[in-house]
């Protein structure tokens, strides 16, 4: 953990305001969810249980999470109002680990002091810290009192020791449950736990399904076969569902919505948030094939009046693709697609060599003419390859941007139906050729 990293104590968070970027306040902390992890990991945060003005208890993840500063949490101000549910994963840390009872396991606390290894102590408070240019928050230490200790140990002396110092907040490495299998998957890309869950039975499948967070199901159905995703979705709670679809790229929840019967489709559609809803049914118009059925309609938009550093900022965002972040696309305002005229892109590589001061608008490429929604598969794939470009835009008979096709979705559809099926995942699959 990085020396200055943000450190909290969870008994300090409970009951703070919650306010967006605008200061309105979304409600107040009511607890933390955390997720026991194997191979002797900290507990890792997955969010914020917040109580809103209806005194309705949401789940707020901590991706989400800007800022958490004395007496306050900022958020990004995107909130999903559906009640919080905890799953068979996560343990509350605020209801579940204080008071409660455990031993220490290395003998020593922090500062010199010192405790009998084995000894039980009663958990008093919690701190959490940031990791080093992340958003991820993991258990960092233990606020402690000691039971009974002998007639040498004053009653009730506390201490503040590491989270490794403490048993009972880790998982068994050779436990079957899913929780176990969750917290074995956390290092795996979203393709490989994808491909582990497809040699799962139907019945273990759906169980890991269900115990994975909204934003990792997402990730990992975007990379199963469609037969999967199917069988997935359709043993999810139906607002849980909404919500992982919401999680999901646009151009992939449209995929996988439109193998679904329509009266399905349009009952999910209904319950997912409107802004997200209407970008899935304006993909949905175009043939899956097309430039306009393969793009996503998230890629990077500018103003003219942004700047190289304005631009760059967007690039380091960490849940954009790799394609995505090689360039954005400069537009007038709105700048959500639909955005207003699409004036040009500029390329990662030109954002790196010009001063941060510079203006975007003055280093537009607008020599490359655009893609329409209705150009078919084979002709993106020529466009992609004769310019040598990962992403591409997407531009109406207005001149509006619609979105951008990336080489990784149309990479999906040229391999065979079955390639996600193949066994290549992993470093002695791709080695043998497999």
């Amino acid at each position: 953990m990085a020396a200055g990293a943000p450190r909290v104590f969870v008994s300090h968070l409970s009951g703070v305001p919650v306010f967006d970027p605008n200061g309105d306040q979304v409600g107040r902390v009511r607890d933390l969810v955390a997720m026991l992890r194997v191979g002797g990991r900290p507990p890792r945060i997955l969010g914020l249980v917040v109580e809103v003005v209806s005194r309705r208890r949401i789940f707020l993840p901590m991706t989400r999470v800007t800022g958490v500063e004395s007496g306050q949490v900022i958020t990004t101000g995107v909130v999903n109002m559906r009640r919080f549910e905890q799953r068979p994963t996560e343990r509350l840390v605020l209801g579940e680990f204080l008071d409660r009872r455990v031993r220490l396991v290395d003998g020593h606390g922090q500062e010199g002091q010192e405790g009998q290894e084995g000894e039980e102590v009663t958990v008093l408070d919690v701190a959490i810290q940031q990791l080093p240019a992340r958003r991820d928050w993991e258990i960092d230490k233990y606020f402690v009192r000691k039971g009974r200790g002998g007639a040498l140990r004053r009653k009730g002396e506390t201490l503040t020791v590491d989270w490794s110092a403490v048993s009972g907040f880790s998982l068994e490495e050779h436990g079957q449950g899913a929780e176990n299998l969750v917290a074995t998957f956390e290092r795996l890309r979203p393709a490989d736990v994808a491909n582990a869950l497809h040699h799962l039975s139907p019945k273990r499948r759906a169980e890991v399904a269900a115990a994975l967070d909204d934003d990792r199901l997402a990730d990992v159905l975007e990379e199963l076969p469609e037969d999967d995703q199917v069988e997935i979705l359709g043993k999810l709670k139906e607002e849980r569902a909404a919500d992982v679809l919401e999680a999901m790229d646009p151009d992939d929840a449209a995929d996988l919505l439109s193998e679904l019967p329509e009266e399905d489709k349009e009952r999910l559609l209904t319950l997912m948030r409107p802004d997200d809803a209407a970008d899935v049914r304006r993909l949905m118009a175009y043939e899956e094939r097309t430039a306009g059925g393969l793009m996503t309609t998230e890629p990077i938009v500018l103003r003219p009046d942004a700047t190289v550093a304005d631009a760059l900022a967007r690039v380091r965002q960490q849940d954009l693709s790799p394609a995505l972040a090689a360039q954005v696309y400069v537009c007038r305002s709105p700048d959500e697609t639909p955005t207003g005229k699409y004036l040009g892109t500029v390329h990662f590589q030109r954002l790196l060599r010009d001063p941060p001061f510079t203006l975007v608008s003055s280093i537009v490429d607008s020599d490359l003419v655009p893609l329409p929604p209705d150009t078919p598969l084979p002709t993106v794939t020529s466009y992609l390859a004769a310019y040598n470009l990962v992403s591409a835009p997407v531009v109406d008979e207005s001149g509006s941007l619609l979105g951008a096709v990336t080489v990784d979705d149309v990479l999906d559809h040229l391999l065979p139906e079955d390639w996600r099926e193949t066994d290549f995942h992993g470093e002695e699959g791709i080695r043998h050729g497999r």
